[in-house]
């Protein structure tokens, strides 16, 4: 059975940082890419950030570009977005998604965790 449960959110100030964490299990983490995604109430689910099944590449949306981060360790079947300087519009439900590296679409899906920024 394929679980990835996210965890780290939470509330912040405008300004502050958050770390949010992904740990899978059930599938091969380090064959498949790895991404997160958020939404926002009343929006459509948005990309955040990418990032290959080794790490070598890894790509963002422009609005978090420069301020979040994303990276995996195999080792631990983790996948993690340190975020700074959050802005209240980063409020979201954030999630990570798993797509294998054959495919285009994301196949599993965490339940999310709260971010919540404060102006």
């Amino acid at each position: 059975q394929v679980q990835q449960v996210e965890s780290g959110g939470g509330l912040v100030q405008a300004g502050g940082s958050l770390r949010l964490s992904c740990a899978a299990s059930g599938h091969t983490f380090s064959t498949y890419a790895m991404a997160w995604f958020r939404q926002a109430p009343g929006k459509e689910r948005e990309f955040v950030a990418r990032i290959t099944w080794s790490g070598g590449n890894t790509a963002y949306t422009d609005s978090v570009r420069g301020r979040f981060t994303i990276r995996r360790d195999n080792a631990k079947n983790t996948v993690y977005l340190q975020m700074n300087s959050l802005k209240p519009e980063d409020t979201a439900v954030y999630y990570c998604a798993a797509r294998q590296v054959t495919t285009s679409d994301y196949k599993y899906w965490g339940q999310g965790t709260q971010v919540t920024v404060s102006s």
